[in-house]
């Protein structure tokens, strides 16, 4: 059984030169192998679920390809792409710090700061400042201070200054030595990072274009010794297939990462550890090998260098597919059950992986602090399972939309949107552990008076973007082609009744949305104070108030019928209107 096999985690510290040392010139003849293994966006998930994923097993993996690198005289840099919190009960109840006091005793080299970064605000309770003096990055500073690598980010620039921010233990970038190999490492953010947190623990920063910056830094590195040059970016893109990492046609073509590669000096950068879209990469795009590892802890990716021992150069590159966080494995490699008849214990790099006992020892009171909270059971049962969908309208999505009209007596429409459904949920009786998981963003309730018009110039917006969705309960809208332009009628779900364009409606919506969250406002700024209103309490306790107070059920043929869906739009998104 695996779990008798648990042994400490082999961890080396930051300075990976220690694991595997090797002065430069010393090695002609030979070559260096430095394993770049990364993550992304973790979000808070520590632990595994159905025996796949969480931080113990990964620390398993690592050390077995640190054992490996250490045989062969090479070294290994763990990095990450951002988004380390935000998403679990374990996480968010302390802020990340359960997730840095990991990191520390999984080695991790640096990372990137992820838009979710910002989320928990001011440290202590507030999720955004609310007296004079409260620090709208608090919490991350905190976290920074605390971690034994630095977060890093050349891009996310302090309008005070017009540089890049000089936070405690957060700079642009950084050089380790790793087998002797002096690597450079660059942190980016996405350039929607702004947009996609609170807004109120971002203001007073500006986001600098990833491209040039990256170079900027590569060159500056390259000039102060760096031999290879590493990105850690919370900006990715979508592969479906990696059978070949030179084979790009699985590859969305203009994704933000892939578009960053292209546009930087050839040579400048060797590996991407990308991040933000939670899907997959494992290819080399314009010569720079670039990984990306879904999320919540399930999988990392690795890229091999084959450094020349004598110079240092790069003389080529190993892509590895990503690797999912097993504990037991089919023959295939695929995770498995350990109930599985077929199944056997992981193994990585010619040994069994063994969870790190440190890891779980680290992890144990933030796990039985969530756990009490997380028992707790609502009058409520799902009936259907319901999945988690972050790009379009779902009965999950629908759900929430209706929770957040719940929320407000006598609202005419609630809005919520898609990208902030964070799980699925499975059917069967609905605890807080579940409601959580699906809403783990710490958001203020509220409401706003919009008109008619306001409203359909918001769904018109979102349909002709192809960001997250703006999911409706209340109210229907119907969008349509009249020559160039997309018109979008609205009607009352209760009745049927069209909304017209001077009529004030009453909607609820959380404060991400209410303080300018993924553009959703944008078409209708400037909006007067006076017409948006902001609660002292979070929109999932009150949510959790209402289910508390009257059962309910739900089934996922109420929540979304895919041909009477309450947003209506001709063809794919972002939705395209033709003069011919």
């Amino acid at each position: 059984m695996i779990r008798a096999l648990r042994v400490a985690v082999v961890a080396c510290a930051v300075a990976v030169s220690a694991c595997a040392p090797a002065a430069r010139g010393a090695g002609a003849g030979r070559t260096i192998t430095l394993s770049i293994v990364g993550t992304n966006d973790l979000h808070g998930g520590v632990l595994a679920s159905n025996g796949q994923g969480g931080l113990a097993l990964l620390a398993g993996y690592v050390a077995n390809l640190r054992a490996a690198r250490a045989a062969d005289q090479g070294a290994v840099l763990l990095l990450d792409g951002g988004d380390l919190f935000q998403g679990t009960l374990e996480s968010n109840l302390n802020e990340g710090a359960v997730v840095i006091a990991s990191y520390n005793a999984l080695g991790y080299a640096a990372s990137a700061i992820g838009n979710h970064e910002f989320d928990f605000g001011p440290a202590g309770e507030s999720q955004t400042p609310r007296a004079p003096g409260d620090d709208p990055r608090g919490a991350l500073k905190a976290r920074a201070r605390e971690a034994h690598f630095p977060f890093l980010t050349a891009n996310i620039i302090d309008e005070s200054t017009g540089q890049p921010v000089a936070w405690p233990n957060v700079r642009p970038s950084m050089i380790v030595t790793a087998a002797g190999v002096r690597v450079g490492i660059v942190g980016l953010a996405t350039n929607v990072t702004l947009s996609a947190t609170m807004a109120a623990n971002t203001r007073g920063l500006a986001i600098a274009p990833l491209a040039p910056a990256l170079a900027a830094e590569a060159q500056r590195l390259r000039a102060a010794g760096a031999s290879v040059v590493v990105a850690v970016a919370h900006a990715g893109g979508v592969c479906r297939v990696f059978d070949d990492p030179h084979d790009l046609s699985s590859c969305a073509a203009n994704e933000e990462i892939f578009n960053v590669a292209r546009a930087i000096p050839a040579g400048a950068v060797d590996v991407i550890v990308a991040g933000h879209r939670h899907y997959e990469i494992a290819h080399e795009v314009a010569g720079i090998a670039i990984i990306e590892s879904r999320s919540g802890g399930r999988t990392f990716g690795r890229v091999d260098l084959t450094i020349d021992g004598a110079t240092h150069q790069v003389l080529g590159k190993t892509v590895f597919r990503p690797h999912d966080i097993c504990a037991f494995e089919r023959p295939d490699g695929a995770c498995a059950a350990q109930s599985d008849v077929s199944a056997e214990p992981a193994v990585y790099e010619g040994r069994a992986v063994i969870a790190s006992r440190r890891i779980d020892d680290i992890l144990a009171p933030a796990i039985a602090r969530a756990n009490v909270v997380k028992s707790v059971a609502f009058p409520a049962e799902v009936l259907d399972p319901l999945p988690e969908v972050s790009d379009g309208e779902s009965a999950l999505g629908n759900l929430l939309a209706d929770w957040m009209r719940s929320t407000v007596p006598d609202a005419d429409a609630g809005i919520a949107n898609s990208g902030g459904v964070r799980a699925a949920l499975p059917a069967g009786v609905l605890t807080f552990g579940r409601l959580y998981a699906v809403t783990p963003f710490d958001n203020r309730a509220g409401m706003m008076q919009l008109t008619g018009a306001q409203l359909s110039a918001m769904v018109r917006a979102n349909l002709q973007t192809h960001d997250s969705f703006l999911l409706l309960s209340g109210v229907r809208a119907t969008a349509s082609c009249q020559g160039p332009n997309l018109v979008v009628a609205l009607r009352r779900e209760s009745s049927g009744r069209a909304i017209g364009d001077d009529e004030m409606l009453t909607i609820a919506a959380d404060e991400f949305i209410l303080t300018g969250g993924d553009g959703f406002l944008a078409p209708v700024m400037p909006i007067g104070d006076d017409r948006i209103h902001l609660r002292d309490t979070l929109m999932r306790d009150e949510i959790a108030a209402r289910l508390r107070a009257s059962p309910h059920e739900w089934r996922a043929s109420d929540l979304f019928d895919p041909g009477n869906r309450r947003v209506t739009f001709p063809g794919p998104l972002p939705v395209r209107c033709s003069s011919f």
